[in-house]
């Protein structure tokens, strides 16, 4: 079986749209994510959501379903050939999801619900537990165990902020190696859901901070995480669900190149990595120079 939270190496990617879209779509974003994934010699992995759940309203945009959208994911793995991540959010959905996807996710808002983790844990694929925005490190030592106990044979916690009053979210950079102490396992870094403002949005759905995605990225890549999750789209204003806390596709490359540049640079102390990739130092300020922020929506 394919490893697919990295060792150590190089940072991983878990990248793709909030949730699954038209064909076109998903396949525009699994074929530049591919190619992204060669280019910089990037274990990347697609992920979008069949299902959300948990969304704020009735009304809320959530996707096209188990079938439907398990059937689009499994169009995205052929064609590109990425390993898939989708969220699961109930025991009855891992056996379906799991004939489709390399790795399961559980949401935040799920990430002590007991017979959820066990079940993923029991599916036979790598499970991608997020850390609930109310959670302190260490408590996420007993959502590890959980899945361990299923027998998962891959496990990764996500740090995805932290509230921050109402409204808001703020990420403790500190935590990535306080994670990986008290979980024994990768840490990822959630660039979209940190700069979320839940209920900041239009009639009570999520805003977000796009811009402050590429400098949170940065800090969080010399920070100590093991990997990236970015959600990105063609047009984010006009995805149907977390727009404003997506990244523009286009721009995605230039941002994760940087990002590779300082995670290397970074763990190099600042040399032989930084060399390798062309020149020290240097490279990562000139590339953090070229590359625009992150478009503001509109």
């Amino acid at each position: 079986m394919a490893q697919h939270f990295g060792g150590g190496a190089s940072p991983f990617l878990i990248a793709g749209p909030c949730v699954v879209e038209s064909d076109d779509v998903n396949l525009r974003v699994g074929e530049a994510l591919a190619e992204l994934g060669g280019k910089l010699g990037m274990h990347v992995i697609y992920k979008a959501s069949y299902d959300k759940a948990n969304r704020s309203r009735l009304q809320g945009a959530r996707g096209p379903g188990s079938e439907r959208g398990l059937a689009a994911l499994a169009k995205v793995r052929a064609a590109t050939g990425l390993p898939i991540l989708t969220d699961v959010h109930e025991t009855t959905q891992v056996a379906a999801a799991a004939q489709v996807a390399d790795v399961l996710q559980i949401p935040a808002f799920l990430c002590r619900q007991t017979d959820l983790l066990v079940a993923a844990g029991r599916a036979g694929r790598a499970v991608n537990v997020k850390k609930g925005q109310w959670m302190a490190p260490a408590g996420m030592a007993g959502a590890v165990e959980k899945v361990r106990a299923g027998g998962a044979p891959e496990i990764a916690v996500t740090e995805r902020g932290t509230f921050f009053g109402y409204g808001d979210l703020v990420v403790d950079m500190r935590n990535f190696v306080r994670l990986r102490t008290t979980c024994g396992t990768p840490v990822v870094y959630d660039g979209t859901h940190a700069v979320q403002q839940p209920g900041q949005g239009p009639e009570g759905s999520s805003g977000g901070l796009r811009d402050f995605i590429p400098p949170l990225l940065y800090a969080a890549a010399a920070a100590g995480a093991d990997g990236f999750f970015l959600e990105t789209h063609p047009d984010p204003d006009q995805a149907p669900s977390d727009g404003p806390n997506m990244i523009p596709l286009d721009d995605l490359a230039g941002i994760v190149t940087v990002a590779l540049d300082v995670w290397h640079s970074a763990r190099a102390g600042g040399t032989a990595a930084a060399r390798s990739q062309g020149g020290g130092r240097a490279v990562v300020e000139d590339r953090a120079r070229a590359v625009p922020p992150a478009r503001a929506r509109k």
